[in-house]
């Protein structure tokens, strides 16, 4: 299987709506791997590395975000060399 590494960064109401726990249980779902955590200024970054059509999926899905979630905006950029272990953990 062929792996990208894509770094997601989104605003709006995104802390403190359990975000990152949503993220990381849909992107297990999916079975990617890496990290959501929270950014001084408001913002969630989330890495995820794996199949090209699993991040593809999860990021139609932090479009939305958990139901107590707004999102008012994703960025998106490849990653050349992520750093991630196994799993996908929050911080």
């Amino acid at each position: 299987m062929d792996e990208k590494a894509v770094r997601f960064i989104v605003a709006g109401k995104v802390q403190g709506v359990f975000f990152r726990a949503s993220t990381a249980r849909e992107a297990a779902r999916l079975g990617l791997r890496g990290h959501a955590i929270n950014l001084a200024d408001g913002r969630v970054e989330v890495l995820a590395v794996g199949g090209a059509a699993a991040i593809d999926e999860l990021g139609r899905w932090l479009q939305r975000g958990p139901p107590a979630a707004r999102v008012d905006r994703v960025e998106h950029e490849p990653v050349a060399d992520p750093q991630v272990g196994d799993g996908f953990r929050t911080g």
